[in-house]
């Protein structure tokens, strides 16, 4: 990445006290030279040290950010970020790319809980498994994800795009327990096996199961089997950014069920219909 004038950061030791680093943006280094970056605030522990101190530092004034090294403790990577590539190699800790606007960000490794958490735009992709709380909100909030995409090659824990208004969330593994719950809008689609109470509470949106649902969905009524012209404009989409692969995420016929009963019940839970 170095010649397209790229800025390299390399974490200098392993440790697993945790370190903020939500200086670690393109934002912030676009206009830098690599001193100025090294003087960039960041906390390890309760301590306030600098980038400097914690990574190696190579190149400068770019918004294509390199970040790799023990990253497993380091959280709040990418935050509020509005432009701009960031590629992270490795695991990384929470809250990366937590209230995200805008540019591209992708983790070539697993992510660690409330991965675009409050996001409102761009792009998140990771290679990986991701945590609990995928595109979601924090404890006691009932709104999350705005906008934008998550895509996750691997799998991701529980509530993933809980609370969630706008946006897409695609998993491509399994969903733990309670993804797309109290969804106000937006879509969650799970390629793998979409756990338990999906849905639960959701007002508006729609959750998708490509591959082996864990139960019945209590609180949501089947209306009909049908092919949703959307999943191929998506699909398509998805395919086209690359961001899925050929036969990751397949599916003509679905089964719908509407729900929550319990709350309104205009959200959709779909289904994948084994094919006939």
């Amino acid at each position: 990445a170095m010649d397209r004038g790229g800025v390299t950061l390399t974490r200098k030791e392993s440790s697993p006290i945790p370190v903020e680093a939500d200086s670690i943006c393109p934002d912030r280094f676009a206009a830098l030279g690599p001193g100025d970056i090294a003087r960039l605030p960041a906390f390890y522990g309760r301590r306030q040290v600098t980038l400097g101190d914690l990574f190696e530092i190579d190149g400068a004034g770019a918004s294509d950010i390199t970040v790799t090294g023990d990253l497993a403790a380091v959280k709040k990577i990418g935050h509020g970020m509005t432009m701009g590539r960031l590629t992270v190699h490795g695991p990384v800790g929470q809250h990366t790319g937590a209230f995200m606007k805008g540019g591209e960000l992708v983790v070539r490794g697993d992510a660690d809980d409330w991965l675009g958490a409050y996001m409102a735009g761009g792009r998140i992709v990771v290679h990986g498994d991701a945590g609990h709380f995928v595109g979601g909100a924090y404890s006691g909030d009932t709104k999350g994800m705005r906008g934008g995409a998550i895509v996750v090659k691997g799998s991701v824990g529980r509530e993933a795009g809980s609370h969630m208004r706008r946006g897409l969330v695609v998993v491509l593994g399994d969903a733990g327990e309670f993804a797309g719950a109290k969804m106000l809008a937006g879509s969650v689609f799970v390629g793998g096996r979409l756990g338990a109470r999906a849905g639960a509470g959701m007002k508006r949106g729609t959750v998708v199961g490509f591959g082996e649902v864990a139960d019945a969905l209590p609180t949501f009524r089947y209306t009909c089997t049908y092919r949703p012209v959307f999943m191929r404009y998506y699909l398509r989409q998805l395919a086209e950014a690359g961001l899925i692969g050929d036969g990751e995420l397949e599916g003509e016929l679905f089964r719908r069920y509407i729900g929550d009963l319990t709350n309104g019940g205009r959200g959709e839970v779909l289904v994948r219909a084994e094919s006939q």
